[in-house]
């Protein structure tokens, strides 16, 4: 178990897709999040108590209860964000070796959540962002609302290890973090010796990931008071459509 902290290498807002094209990953603070989105932190926290109100993930294979989480889907064009019929999540065991290859239907987002502003505002956010990196054209969204807690006396955030998504560009925004250690953050080169890690504390703000170009993890977190947990949005923007049984990714990106 990690026990020394590192600060996160947060980017000024202006930095963000410079930073992305050179090394594959950029941390930002949450007022350069509040700056991105054009919403204020008031209004980013209206959305942290639905994280309170997350079923259990009844997929796991270490037969932990440490995971609460739902799930939304969306096609964005533009500033237009497309809310999907609800579908499972999948993915190909290439890139989740540990639950890949199976439908996960996990309960949907709340309506409530889904209907606030803030929510809305940080998926096109994002879509723009990507656009900037990738180029514009339609992104197919995954968001996910993760509660990791420590009820088994360790949680862990990433219990597939170290690794890619099949997407385009990943965010996972630290929502929340009340009475744990650990759950420091790494990310490493798909294709060669480097990586950096550190942890995020800082509520709203987020690790973006080019998911071609870096892997990455979070650590166990143990309890250091009754109740620990900690909270994550993860999004995920795709270009060719979702990652779906019936037409998995073909990647020829190195793994």
């Amino acid at each position: 178990m990690t026990t020394e902290t590192f600060l996160p290498p947060c980017v000024a807002h202006d930095d963000v897709i410079a930073t992305l094209q050179r090394q594959g990953y950029a941390v930002l603070s949450a007022p350069t999040v509040s700056t991105l989105s054009h919403l204020d932190l008031a209004a980013l926290a209206q959305l942290v108590p639905s994280w309170s109100d997350l079923p259990p993930d009844q997929y796991l294979k270490d037969g932990g209860r440490y995971r609460r989480r739902r799930h939304a889907s969306y096609r964005l064009d533009g500033d237009t964000v497309h809310t999907v019929p609800h579908r499972a999540h999948w993915q190909p065991l290439d890139y989740n070796a540990l639950h890949g290859g199976m439908q996960r239907w996990f309960e949907p987002v709340a309506p409530s959540t889904v209907a606030h502003p803030a929510w809305t505002g940080l998926l096109q956010a994002l879509g723009a962002l990507c656009s900037q990196l990738k180029g514009a054209q339609p992104w197919f969204v995954e968001a996910h609302q993760f509660r990791i807690d420590t009820t088994d006396g360790i949680g862990r955030p990433t219990p597939e290890g170290a690794h890619r998504d099949g997407v385009d560009l990943v965010a996972v925004f630290l929502v929340d973090r009340q009475g744990v250690k650990g759950g420091e953050t790494r990310v490493f080169e798909a294709a060669g010796p480097n990586g950096q890690r550190f942890t995020l504390t800082e509520p709203w703000s987020v690790l973006l990931l080019d998911d071609a170009r870096v892997i990455h993890e979070s650590t166990p977190i143990q309890p250091l008071q009754a109740g620990g947990h900690r909270d994550t949005l993860v999004v995920t923007l795709r270009a060719d459509g979702f990652q779906d049984d019936r037409q998995p990714r073909i990647s020829t990106e190195p793994d």
